[in-house]
């Protein structure tokens, strides 16, 4: 089984950045299309970023585009997404998921447990 970890969450001001980190128990992990989501209180998991297994596409919802980036190191098994110019809205438990190059949580088989980001107006 792959397991996948999150970290980097935090609290932050609205404005400021955070970079949140998904390591991957083992190196399959490089062949897999990874997804970002996040899921507010009250509400349901959303799709925000997704990125193919070489690092060459990228996929990001319309209210984040242009201030988050995802990336990934392969040899290190690990998926980041850079959060630039936070926004209160942004704020929710930020969840990895792989495989898929999808932005349905249903077409993904591993998750990790989230890392809580908050962002404070």
């Amino acid at each position: 089984q792959v397991q996948l970890v999150e970290s980097g969450g935090g609290v932050v001001q609205a404005g400021g950045s955070l970079r949140l980190s998904c390591r991957a128990s083992d190196r399959t992990f490089s062949m897999y299309a990874v997804g970002w989501f996040r899921q507010a209180p009250g509400k349901e998991r959303e799709f925000v970023a997704g990125i193919s297994w070489s690092g060459g596409s990228t996929y990001y919802v319309d209210s984040v585009k242009g201030r988050f980036t995802i990336s990934r190191d392969n040899a290190k098994n690990t998926v980041y997404l850079q959060m630039n110019s936070l926004k209160p809205e942004d704020t929710a438990v930020y969840y990895c998921a792989a495989p898929g190059w999808s932005p349905k949580v249903t077409d993904y088989k591993y998750w990790g447990q989230g890392t809580q980001v908050t962002v404070s107006s």
